[in-house]
């Protein structure tokens, strides 16, 4: 049995017991890990739950592959576990990108430390269900039209080659329509109000600097997921591997953010990476009713991409630049 050909994981106890562990997961960070209080997240923190979130993320392949090798056989499970493996890659490493707009957006409303991660996990439950729309949308347009797949591909690969070429370009936060329109319409105080989004006062609502950011968090969340789903529907058109690395590549993106933050400045050619990568996706669209690129193949040249370009930001990075001489 091909790859191309592979029956989705259709089964509705799948989906029960995914969704039923995503808010498992999130209520056991939320409620009883100290997701509620107000603190600085520290490195090993970070770091613990970043190594946690991936290793959730290979233990579940892993319960994909045994089952897909029972229900399927082993071609089919070794595919399947691949195909999740690739969209994993591929989705974690674009969400890097959306962590460097994090520290922009953090940095530029000076955010206290203890308050970011407030933010991030109601960013994370919005992206959680914006991603699920988007993926289903998604999934449903490419079953009645197939001819999409082109569109997605052409769309990344402009994508990409727009990263290339504005790569060093910072954004412009303040001209952002979002935060004009928002800063023109509702009514907003002038410090902080600890974690609150909304207070009142004398009868009257105000929104706090801090419903700005997640709004803009939001924001920026729904143009990346623009990118990341028709990258994901490149390497497998299967709804609930589609889904699962999504959500996935998302819950570790607040732990992420938090250990990167204090070292997005070491990964400044890790952008050139990120594009080239939404390029080969896009140009692997639009060539597979004349090659299918093998899933390990497509595996294997994200993993390289990816790699060469974090260490050549750490090499570049570390290396003494040598003075101009006057």
């Amino acid at each position: 049995m091909s790859a191309d050909v592979l029956p989705g994981v259709q089964g509705p106890l799948h989906w029960a017991g995914f969704i039923v562990f995503v808010v498992a997961m999130l209520a056991l960070d939320l409620f009883v890990l100290g997701g509620k209080t107000a603190h600085r997240v520290r490195t090993r923190e970070a770091l613990a739950w970043t190594a946690a979130w991936i290793a959730l993320a290979l233990a579940f392949c892993a319960l994909l592959w045994s089952w897909a090798d029972a229900e399927l056989g082993r071609e089919a499970a070794n595919a399947k576990a691949l195909e999740f493996l690739t969209g994993y890659l591929i989705e974690w490493s674009l969400s890097v990108d959306n962590i460097f707009v994090f520290i922009m957006i953090f940095s530029y409303f000076a955010v206290p430390a203890e308050y970011q991660r407030r933010v991030l996990v109601y960013g994370v439950l919005g992206a959680i269900v914006m991603r699920a729309a988007m993926i289903l949308g998604g999934a449903l347009l490419v079953r009645e039209f197939h001819w999409v797949l082109y569109l997605f591909g052409a769309f990344l690969v402009g994508t990409g080659v727009k990263m290339l070429i504005f790569a060093d370009k910072k954004p412009d936060l303040a001209a952002n329509p979002a935060l004009m329109w928002m800063r023109r319409h509702l009514r907003f105080t002038q410090e902080y109000e600890g974690e609150r989004f909304v207070v009142t006062r004398d009868g009257v609502r105000w929104f706090t600097p801090l419903f700005l950011v997640l709004a803009l968090i939001e924001f920026s969340d729904v143009v990346f997921a623009v990118d990341s789903i028709p990258a994901i529907f490149a390497v497998t058109t299967d709804p609930f591997i589609v889904f699962t690395s999504n959500i996935f590549a998302i819950l570790g993106l607040r732990s992420l953010y938090f250990l990167l933050a204090n070292l997005h400045g070491r990964f400044h050619l890790l952008k050139y990476g990120l594009a080239l990568v939404l390029v080969f996706v896009g140009v692997k669209m639009l060539i597979a009713d004349f090659y299918k690129v093998p899933i390990g193949l497509a595996l294997g040249v994200v993993g390289i991409i990816l790699a060469v370009s974090v260490f050549a930001s750490l090499y570049s990075s570390r290396t003494p630049r040598r003075r101009k001489s006057s």
